[in-house]
């Protein structure tokens, strides 16, 4: 496979001397084309900073950061921009729409951007909305839209134009878990139509949509797991929940069958003399150990 998408060394420092932070230190990556890899790990390990700087949103403290052959360190501002215009598309858990464009307008702006004619866009857009069920939605403004549809029109957005690099920050963290499973499929169906993808996830259900899983900490890749370890990771994340959930169940506690005319459960002569007294109403009976 040909890599898309390749950190060597990348380190991100915030400060100086002794306040200095480390973001990211000595991360290497690469992500090849149709190859989905999500980054997982806890807030502040360096998972949004690692999905900044793959998508040239900002430099590296130092390393190299390579896309597509392109050197991001060595690349102008307009290079940049003309990279993620043609190559990257961003898609973000807050939709990142433009509120006053329709949903067409929102997906086409890229390649407006980028000089192709508005016919053109236009047809793009379109088809690319088709591709996530949102062709009759086109004229549709973001307020109108369900949290979903806004989420995949914001798909839309981000392969238009045959994208070669999705990069997903927290792409279903604001949406329920049936909307947020279609999202992953349609990220999901655009990689393996031959792009290459980052997915910024918590969940353990979405990970196991990638071909592997990369675990940060404290700014370093502490781990890794390929696509049947992302299968496992799912099943004990499935099993924990489970146990946790019986857990916490109260116990239903089985009555007891009522005990039999004379016998012995409960104490013997109690349940004769409770026997006996059932089988002679309105008489007193008499019973020298009751």
């Amino acid at each position: 496979m040909s890599a898309v998408l390749r950190l060597v060394g990348v380190t991100e420092q915030y400060g100086e001397g002794e306040t200095a932070v480390s973001a990211l230190s000595g991360v290497d990556l690469t992500v090849d084309k149709g190859e989905l890899v999500a980054i997982m790990g806890a807030s502040g390990s360096g998972k949004s900073t690692l999905l900044s700087i793959a998508g040239g949103l900002q430099q590296p403290t130092s390393g190299e950061v390579v896309v597509e052959d392109t050197y991001l360190s060595t690349a102008s501002a307009r290079q940049l921009a003309a990279l993620r215009r043609r190559s990257l598309g961003f898609v973000f858990q807050d939709f990142n729409l433009i509120p006053t464009l329709t949903a067409l307008e929102n997906v086409t702006l890229p390649l407006e951007l980028d000089g192709f004619r508005a016919r053109v866009a236009r047809r793009a857009g379109r088809d690319a909305l088709s591709s996530v069920g949102l062709e009759d939605k086109v004229d549709s403004y973001p307020d109108d839209l369900s949290g979903g549809q806004q989420q995949r029109v914001a798909i839309a957005r981000a392969v238009v134009g045959g994208r070669r690099l999705i990069l997903a920050d927290e792409p279903s963290g604001v949406l329920d878990s049936v909307t947020g499973e279609a999202v992953m499929k349609m990220i999901r169906t655009r990689v393996d139509q031959g792009a290459a993808g980052i997915l910024v996830t918590h969940e353990a259900r979405h990970a196991a949509w990638a071909d592997r899983i990369v675990f940060l900490r404290d700014g370093r890749i502490v781990d890794e797991s390929r696509r049947g370890g992302a299968d496992a990771l799912l099943a004990g994340a499935r099993r924990a929940r489970s146990s946790s959930v019986r857990r916490w169940m109260p116990r239903r506690r089985r009555r007891p069958a009522p005990a039999p005319a004379g016998s012995d459960r409960g104490g013997g002569r109690v349940s004769a003399w409770r026997a006996v007294r059932r089988s002679v109403p309105g008489r007193r009976v008499c019973w020298s150990s009751r």
